[in-house]
C-alpha cells in the first residue's frame, strides 16, 4: 500500500511538473508575443535560430535578452523542433489499435516526443484499469490529429 500511494504521489508530482512546462510551450499568446521580440529573428535561418543563445541575442542586438524573454526563446525554440519532426507521425488507425491494446500511452509519448503529462496519465490509468486508459486515449487522440 506504501508502494503504491508512493508511485501515485511522484507520478502527481511528474506530471503537474510537465503540465507547467508544455503549457507555456504550447500556449499560442507564447508563440505570437515572441514573434514580435526582434526583426533579426525575421532575417535567420532555421537553423541559425535554433542555435541562437541569449550571449548571441547579445551579440546581434545589444540588448540584454531578460530571464522572461530567454525562455520565450527556449520554448520558441522547443516548438520549432517539435514541427519539424511532425513529418513521422503515426496513423490513427495505429493509433486506435495501440489503444486498444493497452499501449494508448506509447503512442501518445511518440506523437508528443514525451513532453507533457498525457501519457503519464494514460500510463498510470492503464496500469490501475483498462478501461479508464482506453477512454483517456480515444478523448485526447484528437489534440494529435
Amino acid at each position: 500500500m506504501k508502494r503504491i500511494l508512493t508511485l501515485l504521489l511522484a507520478v502527481s508530482f511528474v506530471t503537474s511538473s510537465f503540465a507547467v512546462v508544455s503549457n507555456y510551450t504550447t500556449n499560442p499568446e507564447v508563440q505570437l508575443h515572441f514573434q514580435d521580440l526582434s526583426a533579426e529573428f525575421q532575417e535567420m535561418t532555421v537553423d541559425d535560430f535554433l542555435s541562437l543563445t541569449p550571449k548571441e541575442y547579445r551579440k546581434v542586438t545589444g540588448k540584454r535578452l531578460g530571464i522572461k524573454n530567454a525562455v520565450k526563446l527556449k520554448a520558441a525554440q522547443k516548438i520549432i523542433k517539435r514541427q519539424a519532426k511532425r513529418g513521422a507521425d503515426i496513423s490513427e488507425g495505429v493509433y486506435i489499435l495501440l489503444a486498444i491494446l493497452g499501449l494508448g500511452w506509447l503512442a501518445m509519448g511518440l506523437l508528443s516526443d514525451w513532453d507533457g503529462s498525457d501519457w503519464i496519465i494514460n500510463l498510470v490509468l492503464y496500469l490501475l484499469c483498462w478501461l479508464p486508459g482506453l477512454i483517456h486515449a480515444l478523448v485526447k487522440k484528437k489534440d494529435y490529429y
